[in-house]
């Protein structure tokens, strides 16, 4: 049984650590409410720097590393390049320098916290500036709200900073680098291990490499210990990766497994570095502060790494492609649960997959109706279908903010776009009316019309051109709805055509005008998402809409 003495002191030994665990949490939600602000604020302009400056892997390790510091956000950062991959912006390997990127960005954090929350002890200095945040925050104006959560994050990190300095420092000489594996091989190897163990808790490696830097201040470890805990918070980002990507689109998946290989490799990497760099800093500990230079190993072995791997990124892509090949419906590979995070990259994404939709449909109408179509590259009814409703389903999901006006005007002309093509698939089942065209002369000519409107549909070079054309087909058809009635009830009258077959050629020559209508509709919200000049589209627009049953 233990004395009363030693369960006096365990107990204030669990007093003395609740300091350093509130610093913990502390930490957490500054860097969440930080990172959230940053990325709100940021918002397009993220998109288009990462879009604009990104030209080769090297490029976009270069902006993905000024990105990440500027915004705090790994995440951010990779899920803009995953949506910029899905919309077909970027290749596999630009969009891998930004994620190479992001890895050196996100170690701005050791820096601040070594540098700012260390040295200068801001803590007590930053509870004026919390009440400003909030003050901001609590103003009502989008902008300046934001900026006042940004604020209230960055004040509650040197915050939480000095909770876990005050909690650390109640175990000086009773916590000491000798509790800890010794530094050997193996015992660096278990501090790996439970750097990525913080990591996995903590789910986050910036507070994990603070704990490892207020550790290193108290004493309670050495700098190579620190530097072996690192490497594992370093390492354990990739589980975290693993997770956000699981069910994921294609994309997702390959981001994920890139980022868990291209990290185990860094990390192999660190620890061979370590002793050599730990008898640096010995040497230079004069000099040296142990904080600024496991920042700096921190900084140092993610930069090597990152210059060791870009030479080698277009077949370290082609690796990643062959581990994760493309899986579910090629119509809708672009589609991923990740970049819902970003409503921007997901609507991009979201106007790819209607793309292809709209470009199968019209190839499995050109093969029903006889219109030559190049090769057998068509999808089956069944699965044009089921990525229509797929894809629907993914637009639901997508959240909009107040101000995202541009991507709402999208969302709904692809609402538009699936509407149609979903009545445009119900048509091509109607495979009596469908037979019927070949048997009449006009019926013929008008199929013939329908073919030459059609046939530069999926890949137009003049989309107005292609939109004017089919509102002439659509009328045309109209017209003949009208005089290929009289026609046919004439000639059932008068017993050279069977009622049957006169009905049902009647019923084809509604269904052409119904499929033109819906091609006519589906070319001018395809040109409304492409930004296609406003004069000939307003004329349109007031056209006299075709209503009315089949």
């Amino acid at each position: 049984m233990l004395s009363r003495s030693d369960s006096g002191t365990l107990f204030q030994m669990y007093w003395n650590v609740l300091p350093a665990l509130g610093g913990i949490g502390l930490f957490l939600i500054g860097m969440l409410l930080l990172t959230g602000g940053l990325k709100t604020l940021a918002g397009a302009r993220l998109r288009s720097i990462l879009g604009r400056f990104t030209s080769t892997p090297a490029t976009g390790a270069a902006t993905g590393a000024v990105t990440t510091a500027a915004i705090q956000s790994s995440s951010a950062t990779t899920v803009a390049a995953v949506g910029f991959v899905a919309s077909g912006l970027l290749t596999f390997p630009q969009a891998l320098g930004i994620i190479f990127g992001a890895n050196i960005g996100t170690t701005m954090t050791g820096w601040l916290v070594a540098i700012l929350g260390f040295k200068l002890d801001l803590g007590q200095a930053m509870l004026p500036v919390i009440l400003l945040g909030a003050l901001l925050a609590l103003s009502g104006k989008r902008k300046i709200s934001y900026l006042g959560q940004a604020l209230a994050g960055f004040s509650l990190i040197f915050i939480g900073i000095e909770q876990m300095k005050s909690g650390l420092e109640a175990f000086q000489g009773i916590v000491t680098p000798a509790d800890f594996p010794s530094d050997s091989w193996a015992g660096r190897l278990k501090l790996v291990a439970l750097g990525v163990l913080i990591t996995l808790v903590t789910q986050s490696s910036s507070a994990g490499v603070a704990t490892a830097l207020a550790a290193l201040s108290a004493g309670a470890v050495n700098f190579p210990q620190a530097a072996a805990l690192v490497i594992g918070m370093d390492v354990g980002t990739t589980f975290t990766a693993v997770l956000a990507t699981l069910g994921g689109g294609t994309m997702a998946r390959r981001t994920g497994v890139a980022h868990v290989i291209y990290n185990l490799m860094t990390g192999v990497m660190a620890f061979f570095l370590l002793g050599p760099f730990a008898a640096a800093v010995s040497y230079w500990h004069g000099s040296a502060q142990p904080l600024t230079a496991l920042a700096a190993f921190h900084s140092i072995f993610n930069l090597l790494g990152v210059i060791l791997i870009l030479p080698f990124a277009r077949p370290f892509a082609r690796l990643i492609e062959f581990l994760v090949p493309d899986r579910g419906a090629a119509l809708t590979q672009s589609l991923g649960h990740l970049i819902l995070r970003d409503p921007a990259a997901a609507t991009a994404a979201a106007k790819v997959a209607v793309n292809r939709i709209t470009a199968a449909v019209v190839h499995h109408l050109r093969t029903i109706t006889g219109a030559p179509v190049p090769g057998n590259s068509g999808y089956e009814w069944g699965h044009i279908s089921a990525a229509v409703t797929e894809t629907s389903t993914y637009l639901d999901k997508i959240e909009l903010s107040g101000n995202a006006t541009a991507e709402f005007a999208e969302i709904k002309g692809m609402y538009h776009i699936l509407d149609h093509l979903d009545r445009l698939l119900y048509r091509c089942t109607q495979t009596d009316r469908i037979s019927e065209l070949p048997n009449d002369g006009r019926l013929r000519r008008l199929t013939g019309l329908l073919a030459l409107a059609t046939a530069g549909f999926e890949n137009v070079t003049r989309p107005e051109d292609c939109e004017k054309t089919l509102d002439r087909v659509r009328r045309i058809t109209r017209a003949q709805r009208s005089s290929q009635r009289d026609r046919l009830i004439s000639e059932a009258a008068e017993g050279t055509l069977p009622d049957e077959t006169a009905w049902t050629r009647l019923d084809a020559v509604r269904w052409l005008h119904r499929v033109s209508y819906h091609l006519w509709r589906i070319r001018l919200h395809l040109n409304l998402l492409e930004n296609s000049s406003p004069g000939p589209r307003a004329r349109t627009e007031k056209a006299e809409l075709d209503p009315g049953p089949d």
